[in-house]
């Protein structure tokens, strides 16, 4: 929309300082950026200092993937700042902070059939914060980009004020307004700036002289991180704070029988036992002594209806049941008619998040209210749950976001939040709960298990004429709804409206090739497991279905497997750029037998990529990945740095994923309890990384998910050109 004085929220305060934001949603919402002394607030985005320092509120959570360093940074290039002299500061719960864009991609299956307009609307009420699903840039890009430009108008005005001048001469650079060879400090100005009124239209900055976007600046949250200075939650430390580890039962409905408090006490440094209906905490002057008094504890539980359980039976049923619609495009039933069809079955296994920071919150409950610091990517979601759980409103909670040591989606969820909101308010001191490595382990919601059966028709040139994908796994849309949203009104509305085809469960199955005929299944699985979002979500097993399938195509057509992708992309010249750049780079031998190689490609949030993997057979049967090269065309790139570090970290996830993260079952209770036994990449195993950025004129797409994607099925495809045989399951195995 266009940026008027009638939809800009800009409010002076006494003396110093200037925020500038602006009100692009349906509604004014009050600005509740909180000022130091030295600031004025006008809004929820921007700052300006006395001194000169430069404040920009993040409403994304900073997991690593440097979005803190990507959105100051676009504030900044529209600003005119002194990179030296921008910070941030994590946005407080507000609906001008809302992430409809992410919300829309976690909760699809569930609010499918309620109208795009009605979502947005109810995401942005509902202060819905989301950091999911690559879509921090591609989300708030625009109103950043609009905030700095309102700021630098006002204080270009303040300045021609002072000399005189028609604004409009004036600019910004390097933290000063300038015209001619006059300067003015933004610091010198900001006070002055809280007083002027913005034209009607908001100018952009135009061209890529002096601009910051586009160039490899220095990280903001790396000096803290390299002197350890940064806090993560298990850093914060409070007046007469004590420390809690949790045990719960094998579901969230398991309850609690008994433990043995006599025993706990005896463990030296024990405090307290807390127990509720679910689950029972130790509690100590300091965790390994929580820790040894829940293992003297020995709590056991009691559970009604159906265990966690392999998922290989349930999967199979739900495939051979009728399934939803998803997507379809022409006539696959005329396709197929009559036809000789290729026919394969794929399987991914459940998928563990395995973050090397476990779920941790620190609370503090006080003259009725309750403080929360918390790694969390959904501040508002955790914010309602401790709030339930104490019997407050969300008024009452003030949510301190905190550094993520790699959430990869599992800092979505509340559940550690509303247990620390328990523990402070019975124990009315301040608490700092750590879940043990084997709790995470075994009680953190895992990626869908999935099984698909994939159907094609080739033409006598082996052209695809006929594309049909059954895709069996939980409806994960609906679960994350149903557990994020417990008490959300218009997802008990979307739970009464009839079943459909997941499309969170499927996101990513449709071929990015041009195929006469495509139809998408959605077959839905009720399995008795909690089914989260993992980095990548469903994509991860659907480019796998995809890009595996694709090349058994090649195979069968006797067609080379590069060639064949680009000559069915209908003219997709972005992803036939990067296949083309991955092969050159990669030294791309054919995918014969023998060499070793596999190429796949995926298209997701606005950004492609081609993965190419070299992998051999190890002595002990294991895959071992030697290398992965990537090209990748994600748009204009903010900080190309940044984008590097999110594709080279994405693929060695990717890695972990394709031949490890997953677990067994065993009495209801996961097999995968040490981080030994997750078998992640080490210096010593993870390949060599080259990722190759592809300039682009195209907006800004998401990067966060994009290096994991098409690693596990480029893997699989040089598996099979380095064993002749073909592996159709995730993790992967030479075996």
């Amino acid at each position: 929309m266009a940026i008027t004085r009638r939809n800009l929220l800009i409010s002076g305060g006494v003396g110093v300082g200037l925020v500038v934001a602006w009100a692009a949603w349906p509604r004014a919402y009050r600005a509740t950026l909180p000022a130091a002394p030295g600031e004025t607030v006008f809004g929820p985005f921007l700052k300006i200092a006395r001194d000169g320092q430069v404040i920009v509120a993040v409403p994304q959570a900073e997991t690593g993937q440097g979005i803190t360093t990507a959105l100051a940074q676009i504030v900044a290039d529209e600003l005119g700042a002194d990179w030296r002299t921008v910070g941030v500061e994590a946005a407080p719960v507000s609906p001008l902070y809302a992430n409809p864009l992410a919300a829309d991609a976690l909760f699809a299956g569930a609010f499918d059939r309620v109208p795009e307009g009605v979502r947005e609307e109810h995401w942005t009420r509902s202060a819905l914060m989301l950091t999911a699903a690559s879509t921090g840039v591609r989300r708030f890009e625009a109103p950043l980009r609009e905030a700095g430009a309102a700021a630098r108008v006002l204080l270009c005005k303040a300045a021609a004020a002072r000399w005189d001048a028609d604004w409009q001469a004036c600019d910004t650079a390097d933290g000063f307004v300038t015209m001619g060879g006059r300067r003015l400090r933004f610091g010198e100005l900001a006070e002055a700036a809280a007083a002027e009124t913005l034209p009607d239209e908001l100018p952009l900055r135009i061209g890529d002289e002096g601009r910051l976007t586009g160039r490899s600046l220095p990280r903001i949250d790396v000096p803290a991180k390299v002197d350890g200075s940064a806090n993560f939650t298990a850093d914060i430390r409070l007046p007469d704070m004590v420390f809690a580890s949790i045990r719960q039962g094998p579901t969230p409905a398991s309850r609690l029988l008994s433990c043995d408090k006599r025993a706990a006490e005896r463990v030296r440094g024990m405090v307290s036992v807390v127990e509720t209906a679910h689950w029972v905490a130790a509690v100590a002057n300091n965790w390994w002594a929580a820790n040894r008094g829940l293992a003297a504890l020995a709590p056991r539980f009691a559970t009604d209806g159906p265990l966690p359980a392999d998922p290989d039976a349930a999967l199979e049923a739900a495939l051979a049941g009728e399934g939803w619609r998803a997507a379809s495009e022409g006539d696959v039933g005329a396709a197929f008619r009559g036809a000789r069809l290729i026919r394969a079955e794929y399987a991914v296994a459940p998928a563990l998040h395995a973050a090397i920071e476990t779920p941790a919150a620190t609370a503090q409950y006080e003259d009725g209210r309750l403080e929360l610091w918390i790694a969390t990517e959904a501040p508002g979601i955790a914010q309602a749950a401790a709030a339930e759980a104490a019997g407050l409103s969300t008024t009452q909670v003030i949510v301190h976001p905190m550094l993520v040591g790699g959430g990869f989606g599992a800092a979505l969820e509340p559940a550690v939040a509303r247990q620390a909101a328990i523990l402070a308010q019975r124990l009315r001191r301040p608490v700092q709960l750590t879940w043990s490595r084997g709790e995470a382990l075994m009680h953190q919601p895992v990626r869908a298990p999935a099984r698909a059966r994939m159907t094609a028709r080739l033409a006598p040139n082996g052209q695809i004429l006929g594309w049909h994908a059954a895709i069996a796994a939980p409806a994960s849309g609906r679960a994350l709804a149903a557990r994020l949203l417990a008490h959300d009104p218009l997802a008990r509305v979307a739970r009464a409206l009839p079943d459909g085809a997941d499309g969170h469960a499927v996101a990513g199955a449709r071929p990015g090739y041009r195929i006469p005929a495509i139809a998408i299944d959605h077959h839905p699985a009720d399995l008795p497991l909690a089914i989260g979002h993992l980095r990548g979500g469903a994509h991860g097993y659907t480019a796998f279905f995809t890009e595996c399938f694709v090349d058994e195509l090649a195979h069968v057509a006797q067609s080379e497997p590069v060639s064949y992708r680009i000559g069915m992309l209908g003219g997709d010249a972005r992803m036939a750029r990067c296949l083309s750049t991955v092969s050159a780079l990669g030294g791309w031998e054919g995918g014969m037998v023998g060499s070793g190689q596999g190429i796949a490609c995926h298209t997701m949030a606005g950004s492609c990529i081609a993965v190419l993997a070299e992998v051999h057979q190890g002595e002990d049967g294991r895959v071992a990945i030697d290398r992965l090269v990537a090209a990748v065309d994600c748009g204009r790139a903010i900080n190309p740095d940044g984008v590097r570090q999110q594709v080279e970290g994405g693929l060695v996830f990717g890695a972990a994923l394709a031949t490890g993260c997953t677990t067994g079952y065993a009495e209801g209770l996961a097999t995968t309890r040490l981080m030994s036994a997750v078998r992640l990449p080490t210096l010593a195993t993870a390949p060599e990384v080259t990722v190759e950025l592809i300039p682009s004129t195209a907006d800004p797409g998401g990067v966060g998910d994009l290096g994991v994607v098409a690693v596990a099925p480029a893997v699989a495809n040089a598996l099979r050109a380095a064993t002749g045989t073909r592996v159709r399951t995730l993790p992967l195995s030479a075996r």
